[in-house]
């Protein structure tokens, strides 16, 4: 068992929030010598997903949860297409030169943001704004059959790990940016808490979606966290329609749908239809057949 060593009992505990700070550290010296705050991000984030992966191979919540070469394949391009072209496109590069632009044409709004606050206090509010926002927009997602019809997409996967958190359609995701995302370019937020926000984001969800083994403890009372979301992936609605947190737990915590049952462990994950299409081409166009997404 993956905590039966010491090591093992250590990794668990400590692996979380130790490449959460070591991703954000790296980002910030990266920074600090003046290369640019996307390729600082970027960097940080494809160490964080190295060492994710390490711990998946060396520490798996569980061993059936490895996936075959057509689902890393199919994740791949998701990945890539959507989690990193879209994103670079929308949430990095457009938002980054965004904020330039407008904060250089004096077109931001002022009084909106604390921008003399430190960067971290600043993206830390950010974290916080930006998930009540995708807490209200992910619900949404799960009551509305419309939109349910995109989300379902992401629901797919019978199985998690790391590389399947960006399985999302990108009609979603570019939704996902117009709501937590520009608005703060839209406020002037500077381009190294967006860049940090980044970094943040992208290695969470790593964590959230992978099959590492961790215990998060106290702190999942306060991010949304893998213990957190495997429920939210749960074959039954009544399990998965909870933890909408994107980074952050606080929200539902507030509005009552928080769930992490303390004496087991979640079952089936993905959607009733065990027969709904999973390779990348076929998913970009389930959303437009009606019935496919039954759970």
């Amino acid at each position: 068992m993956p905590g039966s060593t010491v090591a093992g009992r250590v990794i668990v505990v400590v692996s979380y929030p130790a490449v959460i700070a070591f991703g954000l550290g790296l980002y910030a010296v990266l920074a600090a010598q003046d290369l640019h705050v996307t390729l600082a991000a970027y960097i940080a984030v494809l160490a964080g997903a190295a060492i994710v992966t390490l711990h998946e191979l060396k520490w798996p919540c569980r061993t059936e949860w490895r996936p075959g070469l057509g689902e890393v394949g199919a994740d791949m391009l998701f990945m890539l297409f959507v989690q990193v072209a879209l994103p670079y496109l929308l949430s990095i590069t457009l938002v980054i030169f965004l904020a330039e632009q407008l904060r250089d044409g004096g077109l931001t709004v002022s009084g909106l943001w604390p921008h003399e606050w430190p960067v971290a206090a600043q993206a830390a509010l950010m974290l916080a704004a930006a998930d009540f926002f995708r807490y209200w927009l992910h619900r949404s997602f799960h009551t509305y059959e419309f939109m349910w019809r995109y989300h379902a997409v992401h629901h797919s996967p019978h199985r998690l790990y790391w590389l399947n958190v960006g399985r999302f359609h990108p009609l979603e995701k570019a939704v996902q940016f117009a709501v937590d995302t520009l608005p703060f370019a839209l406020v002037g937020v500077s381009t190294e808490v967006l860049a940090a926000y980044f970094v943040f984001y992208a290695i969470n969800g790593f964590f959230q979606h992978s099959n590492c083994d961790v215990r998060l403890g106290p702190l999942n009372y306060i991010v949304s966290g893998p213990e957190l979301h495997r429920w939210h992936h749960s074959e039954f609605s009544e399990e998965s329609d909870t933890n909408f947190g994107n980074n952050l737990i606080i929200w539902d915590i507030l509005f009552g749908t928080r769930f992490l049952p303390a004496n087991r462990v979640v079952g089936r994950l993905g959607l009733v239809n065990r027969n709904y299409p999973t390779g990348f081409l076929a998913q970009m166009r389930t959303p437009f057949v009606p019935g496919l997404d039954k759970r």
